[in-house]
């Protein structure tokens, strides 16, 4: 599912109030999934909310550092989870669960191990480019690699293009929804639309 919607929110909000009407401004956008992350205060309250008025939404929860955060999460119905790194800890207990784990990765060996249980994430990939992921490609065959941290929206293309998976956006995509609604919501059309 992440790969067919090719832009993943990335929500660190401040309060659970502002995750949810958040989530609802992104779906009006016209994005399939969504991850909320733990550093969200009150992020349990958030997500079970998300997942009532939106139970269609691929709904997944970042920054999972323990396996008390894999359970609490199966327990609200995540459809994956997201590490900022290598976490045997929470690889186990996702595997025992049957949910979906995306393990954050920096260098060529930790996107090689995280990549062999599933897709891997990049992080942070703002400081590397574009090009750091179109190097490792080719010795990681049939990785699925999902870029995030300070990606902009504008640079979600050459990301694609470099052969990410999808690519995590965070504040600026907000920023833009803010800003302006139908352009954004027009520009992600156009990136979901043309998913591989």
């Amino acid at each position: 599912m992440l790969g067919r919607a090719r832009v993943l929110p990335v929500l660190r909000s401040d309060s659970a109030a502002s995750a949810r009407a958040q989530v609802d401004a992104l779906v009006g956008a016209g994005l399939p999934a969504i991850e909320l992350t733990r550093s969200t205060p009150g992020w349990a309250e958030a997500l079970a909310g998300a997942r009532l008025a939106h139970p269609q939404l691929c709904l997944g929860l970042g920054t999972v550092r323990d396996a008390d955060d894999v359970r609490r999460a199966h327990d609200l119905e995540v459809d994956f989870l997201v590490t900022p790194w290598p976490a045997p800890a929470v690889r186990a207990a996702a595997d025992e669960l049957g949910v979906p784990l995306v393990e954050g990765g920096f260098t060529p060996g930790e996107l090689a191990a995280a990549a062999a249980h599933g897709p891997a994430k990049l992080f942070p990939a703002a400081p590397v480019g574009p090009d750091y992921l179109r190097a490792l490609l080719p010795v990681l065959p049939g990785a699925r690699v999902l870029p995030t941290g300070g990606i902009g929206l504008d640079a979600v293309p050459a990301w694609l293009d470099a052969g990410a998976h999808a690519v995590g956006v965070g504040s600026d995509l907000l920023r833009a929804l803010e800003a302006d609604p139908a352009g954004t919501a027009e520009r992600l059309g156009a990136l979901v639309g043309g998913a591989r």
